[in-house]
């Protein structure tokens, strides 16, 4: 027994899908074999057995792969893949801009390496870079990072050309984002602009630059208006922290007294209302909700919810493009690049009631 695994016509099932142009990885996890294995059937070496040869080359061909391709790659010293560091994968936001960004990669044809990282023990953020580094990536992006992850990933921008989807500009990285600082702004001008003046925010997990971002233009319209500031209450961006900050507030002064809450993102702002309604709080006659995101059931929340809306299929497409042109070697692919969040009003804020 070889102990090498089933391949095509041993009783395994074709891949449901086929990427635009298939690397020697895609033939190897295809056939089951290494990628070196690939490469020896493809250079005719001498030590390869039959049955293996056979299945590695009747991947290449379900998958149209040809030794052109492969010297093209060994010519170019490019595997015509991106290698992407996805944090808390779970999270509307970071899936959406992963979608996003592999749409444009298949245009370009290149093959989006995904790994992900949470809060796993065991797997850390630097692990992770290994693992995508191994794969001969010829380029990195990192979405959504927390502040936390920063260090390890410029440890390894001299190595790999890298963007980091992220908030705030970073000297020495490629970054780009949706303008989390100009969306909470607006969020928060929305509610004093019905007349709002006690404006409190539930803000997302302190370690989180997104979060970091939109706490920062909550405080600053604030100011900016005269408007008194009380420290936010703060969730895990679940909707579950979002009902707790309503029934079960670590601080309960955090959203006392106040006629508005912008939330950080929509899940939050999901749980805050029905949290607020089992307490006989009606949303927006007695208190207006605001979220960030625009998940796409937001206009089906009992009220619809008033939010702000990132285009993160545009965000993939710009960062796979800047990335792109930094592999070029472009001058000008450097600094940060931004993209503009959009306010979408609908029935969860209202003016403030009337005080009697």
């Amino acid at each position: 027994m070889s102990g090498e695994p089933a391949g095509p016509g041993d009783g395994r099932p074709a891949p449901a899908s086929r990427p635009a142009r298939a690397s020697i990885y895609d033939v190897a996890r295809l056939a089951g074999v290494s990628h070196q294995t690939v490469s020896r059937v493809i250079n005719d070496h001498p030590n390869i057995r039959a049955t293996t040869r056979a299945r590695v080359e009747a991947a290449m061909a379900e998958l149209r792969f040809t030794r052109n391709s492969f010297a093209r790659a060994l010519a170019t010293n490019e595997s015509r893949r991106i290698g992407v560091l996805i944090d808390s994968p779970v999270q509307y936001g970071p899936t959406s801009t992963l979608r996003g960004l592999e749409e444009a990669a298949r245009g370009r044809g290149y093959h989006v390496s995904v790994t992900t990282v949470a809060d796993d023990p065991d797997f850390s953020v630097d692990a992770a870079l290994g693992q995508l580094m191994l794969q001969g990536i010829d380029g990195l992006c990192v979405i959504a990072p927390r502040a936390s992850a920063l260090a390890a990933v410029r440890g390894i921008v001299d190595r790999c050309p890298t963007l980091v989807i992220t908030a705030e500009a970073d000297a020495g990285l490629l970054t780009s984002a949706v303008d989390q600082y100009g969306g909470a702004v607006a969020a928060v001008e929305h509610l004093i602009g019905l007349g709002h003046r006690e404006i409190r925010h539930l803000a997302g997990p302190a370690d989180w630059l997104d979060a970091a971002a939109r706490e920062r233009g909550w405080r600053d319209a604030l100011t900016r208006a005269g408007l008194p500031i009380h420290e936010p209450a703060r969730g895990d961006w679940s909707s579950d922290s979002g009902y707790r900050a309503a029934t079960e507030p670590v601080d309960p002064a955090a959203l006392a007294g106040a006629t508005a809450v912008f939330a950080a993102n929509d899940q939050m702002a999901l749980g805050l209302v029905h949290g607020l309604v089992e307490r006989g709080i009606r949303v927006p006659d007695d208190l207006s909700v605001i979220g960030f995101d625009d998940v796409p059931d937001a206009h089906h929340f009992l009220p619809p919810l008033t939010t702000v809306r990132q285009d993160f299929r545009a965000l993939g497409a710009d960062s796979l493009g800047a990335l792109l042109d930094a592999l070029a070697g472009d001058p000008e692919a450097t600094g940060h690049r931004v993209i503009a969040a959009q306010l979408v009003v609908r029935a969860s804020t209202a003016p403030p009631p009337a005080t009697p």
